[in-house]
Order: structure tokens, then sequence, then C-alpha cells
């Protein structure tokens, strides 16, 4: 196939495109030079667009602004990049006869909808409630592409968790929950272009969790006990590095229906954190190391 990547140049992308590039012709193209951007443009321009979707088959859409913009970029540019460069991306791919356009959105859009106080289990099913630009505009994008999907135009919704370097101590905790490796989020991606079914397909993709619905009442008041109730062994390993497990755990991201829509599921889980710091891993920082976040 060729494919179309935007946000070549970013985390998700460059795992993207090592997960592909085997096996595809890919066509990275971001705002900024990378080793996997082929072509160096913005998504908004409509001309540039069209010469790069020649002859695509299919695109993978990850290219947008993010948390970190939220605050320092003005709204009309969050709009204009996210929502209007979304939508004119797909129906330039719908002109050039692409046939499936996949796209990166957020879990963390649901926003609102984690309650406080107690443990709320998120699923496809769960009602988003955004909190910022940052996620307004992502469902809005969502629902733009969802108004254009059809039998010719197939489009995916991946709604990936938390996945950016941090603390080994907060990741492997948040692991458990509401996070993910960025190549699982790869993974989720390449079998988001070849599944079958209705033309519009929204997946939330998250690292396996241990836990169950019906552990939500108590991870909201003793996350711990829950914790050495259902995965002893990574209790044990906190344990043994004097971390303490979490005292209460807000939310559940649930991805078994990506696993039965995508054919997909997480293989860099709680124990693949632990490797990664042992191998002195760029993308798991120092535990205890201060590093500055925005909410997701």
């Amino acid at each position: 196939m060729r494919i179309v990547l935007t946000g070549s140049s970013g985390r998700i992308g460059r795992a993207i495109f090592g997960a592909l590039s085997c096996q595809h012709e890919i066509v990275g193209l971001d705002r900024s030079p990378f080793s996997t951007t082929h072509v160096v443009g913005d998504i908004a321009n409509e001309m540039l667009l069209r010469t790069v979707l020649r002859r695509a088959d299919a695109v993978i859409h990850t290219a947008a602004l993010h948390a970190p913009h939220v605050g320092t970029v003005p709204n009309e540019e969050f709009q204009r990049i996210n929502v209007k460069g979304t939508e004119l991306i797909a129906r330039e791919a719908i002109a050039a006869g692409v046939k499936r356009f996949v796209f990166t959105s957020t879990t963390a859009l649901y926003g609102h909808a984690v309650s406080v106080g107690s443990c709320t289990w998120i699923d496809e099913d769960t009602a988003p409630l955004p909190t910022s630009i940052y996620h307004r505009t992502k469902l809005e994008a969502e629902y733009v592409l969802e108004g254009l999907a059809g039998p010719e135009f197939a489009v995916r919704v991946l709604r990936m968790s938390r996945s950016f370097p941090e603390p080994g101590d907060i990741m492997a905790a948040y692991r458990l929950h509401r996070g993910i490796d960025a190549r699982d989020v790869a993974d989720a991606h390449v079998a988001a272009l070849s599944n079958s079914g209705a033309p519009f397909q929204r997946y939330i993709v998250s690292a396996t969790s241990p836990f169950t619905m019906e552990d939500c009442e108590c991870l909201s008041i003793d996350a711990a006990s829950v914790v050495r109730r259902r995965a002893p062994d990574i209790a044990a390993k906190f344990d043994q590095r004097g971390w303490r497990l979490p005292l209460t755990i807000d939310r559940v991201y649930d991805a078994s229906r990506a696993k039965s829509g995508l054919g997909w599921q997480s293989m860099f889980n709680f124990d693949e954190v632990m490797a990664q710091m042992a191998r002195r891993s760029l993308e798991v920082l120092p535990a205890g190391s201060r590093i500055m976040t925005k909410s997701e």
C-alpha cells in the first residue's frame, strides 16, 4: 500500500512509520523535518495535500496540536489544525480515491466523564465530556470524519491513552489502567488499515488492564489492595523498588473492543516499563523525576 502518514516526525508518527515501512510505501508529511518525513509542510495546505495524496491507498492522520500547546497557541490555531485541517485532508483523500482513513484521537477527550471521588470504567459507549480546546477539537474532528465515512471511504478512529515519557514509577502504575506504549499504538494503527465492518469505527487503545468493572468501587478508595489481589507479581515489584502503590485510581480504559474489532491487543505492558528502565531507555525517566505536565 501507499500510505500518507501525517505527523510523521512526532513520537507516534515515528512509531507508526517503523511498524509499516518494511512492507508499505510510506509518505511522511510534517511541519518539522525528520528522517521519517519526506514532505515538510502544513496539513492545511490544499495544493500540497493534492500532490501528496496522489496514488495513495490510505491515510494515517496523527498530526495535531496537543495538550502542551494549550495556553501557548491560540484557540483559533487549534481549530485550524485539528478540525479544519482534518476535514481538509479527509475531503482531499476522498477526491483522490483513498479508501481508508485512520485518525489518531485521544482518551483525554473523556475529560469530565471521569467522576471525582470515584473510579470510572471507560469504554467506547462512555460519553466524552471535553475540558480543554485540545479535547474539544479532537472530538469535533471525530464527528467530522464520522459524517464523511461511507462505503467508499472507511474511517477508523483510535482513541489512544497516555503515551509519553515520564518517571518509571508513575508510568508503571498508569500502565495498569490508563497508559500505553507507543509501539502498541503503532500496531493498532496497522490493524486499523485492513479490518472489515462498518464504514466508521471507533476504538479505545490502551494497555491490557488486570482490573474488572466490578473493581471500580474499591479502586476509588483502596487501589493498592486491588492491585495486590489482581496482580500480586506487580505489587511485589513495586515493593522491591520501594515504590508506593497508587492509593486511588480514578479511571480504567477498557480496550477489549479493539481486541474484538481490530484483532489487536497490547504487547508492551507493565513488565516492559521495568525492562525499559533496566536498559535506560529514553522512553522512561528515572523514578522520582520532576517533569512539567498538563492534565490529560
